[in-house]
């Protein structure tokens, strides 16, 4: 095996992937040379994770620092980042190709640009290319650095050179490490890649952006243990070919998990969508049957989002269950719900269900209305265009509360909806500008359908 090496600084012990007459941490002169990097040193590298010495201290002891925040220049992008972007966070962006990731990294470091120091490293495009994208988004440029390569130590070396509080790189798949003799893009290759990047986030205070690949299913690609790595996992969903795009946190340390955000694609970038809710509801002149508007609680605030039935009678031997933004295995649990508790069997019945805008909704407050929009459908109904609805849904039948009522019902006020189907629990103690109907369990709801 090659014998590792490394260039160390004599006169400060700055360590660097390769050599240079004047030191960039002391300022020196001819005081770096190649020494060999043992097996202790290399375990060595990775013990000061972030920059501190290792001992037991007292929590009293710590002295806590004011959690500074950088303005990324769109309010969306700060909302899903928990206010802003934190000094020295690594952020792991995923989505399928061409959804705008680059896009939307390219126009926050321009942003950034005019009041910190930025680098944008990227191992997929060229110089020329990033730049035509640029000019294309009519961003500002002067103060945008630009780096093409493929090897961490030397966009390492460069960062330390450069110095930059905000770094890109696009993507983790294309980095490679020199102390790895396997392909780019391997579970090794990125697990290293990931690695070093973050310890230099958290040594430098250097706040890093990590674009990642996705696999066929919608995954990261890469292992698992990457995801884990960073302080933030920030996901595309969506389609896209869709004018919208979303961005979810699936994990973030300095704000809520599950925030959403939501853009709009234009010939200028992405443009963050200031009422998400007024875009997922529907503008059909007249109201259809199995069509519903319910509230779900995304991140830190409620949005209005369409939720759209198709029942018809099967023609195979088995009934068909498809979904869209909803999970599948919920669905059949709610169906067998209704058909115990309510009277109504879906079994000879093909049931389409489909979240309008391609909007993901996880939560169970989302029971209620897909029930409501499938008996709307059987029945040939329409529902109420001007009555919203939400609520847990138990295996007995019954209606349970859902988190943040209140502000769930104030925002389907604020956009104009008469109405509100709801659990008891859920019911405001105060009047409010709606006619509440409080529900306790599913044959209430069915009656008024």
């Amino acid at each position: 095996m090659r014998a590792k090496s490394q260039y160390a600084c004599n006169q400060c012990a700055a360590v660097f992937s390769q050599w240079s007459g004047q030191c960039t941490q002391c300022g020196s002169w001819n005081s770096i040379a190649e020494e060999l990097l043992t097996l202790s040193q290399r375990h060595a590298r990775v013990a000061h994770y972030a920059s501190q010495k290792s001992g037991v201290t007292s929590v009293e002891d710590i002295v806590l620092e004011n959690e500074a925040r950088s303005d990324c220049g769109l309010s969306e992008l700060n909302r899903v980042l928990g206010g802003g972007l934190v000094e020295g966070s690594v952020i792991l962006l995923g989505g399928d190709p061409g959804i705008g990731k680059s896009t939307l990294l390219l126009q926050t470091l321009a942003f950034m640009s005019q009041k910190e120091k930025v680098l944008y490293v990227t191992g997929e495009e060229s110089l020329q290319q990033v730049a035509m994208r640029a000019k294309r988004l009519q961003l500002p440029l002067a103060g945008l650095r630009l780096l093409a390569e493929t090897q961490v130590e030397t966009i390492i070396a460069h960062a330390q050179k450069e110095k930059p509080r905000i770094m890109v790189v696009d993507s983790v798949q294309t980095i490679f490490s020199e102390t790895l003799s396997s392909a780019p893009g391997g579970v090794g290759q990125v697990r290293e890649a990931a690695a070093q990047l973050v310890r230099f986030a958290k040594m430098s205070n250097t706040a890093v952006f990590i674009v990642g690949h996705v696999t066929k299913d919608g995954a990261l690609a890469g292992p698992r243990v990457l995801e884990h790595m960073v302080d933030s996992v920030l996901y595309f969903e969506g389609q896209s070919d869709s004018r919208f795009r979303l961005i979810r946190a699936i994990k973030n340390r300095f704000g809520a998990a599950n925030e959403l955000a939501v853009f709009a694609m234009t010939d200028k970038g992405l443009k963050e969508v200031a009422n998400p809710s007024a875009i997922f509801l529907s503008r059909q002149p007249e109201p259809t049957p199995g069509s519903v508007v319910m509230v779900t609680w995304e991140g830190t605030r409620p949005m209005l989002v369409e939720v759209q039935a198709l029942v018809d009678e099967a023609h195979g031997q088995q009934a068909k269950r498809i979904t869209a933004g909803l999970e599948h295995n919920r669905l059949a649990i709610l169906l067998a719900v209704l058909h115990r508790h309510g009277g109504v069997a879906t079994f000879d019945q093909d049931v389409f269900i489909n979240v309008v805008g391609g909007v993901k909704v996880t939560e169970t407050g989302s029971d209620l209305a897909l029930l409501a929009a499938v008996v709307s459908s059987l029945r040939n109904r329409v529902f109420d265009r001007e009555t919203i609805i939400f609520g847990e849904v138990g295996l007995a039948g019954e209606i349970r509360p859902v988190q943040s009522g209140q502000e769930r019902l104030r925002e389907a006020a604020k956009h104009g909806f008469k109405r509100a189907i709801v659990p008891l629990a859920n019911a405001p103690k105060q009047r409010m500008d709606m006619e509440i109907h409080p529900v306790k369990h599913l044959q209430e709801v069915l009656e008024k359908i």
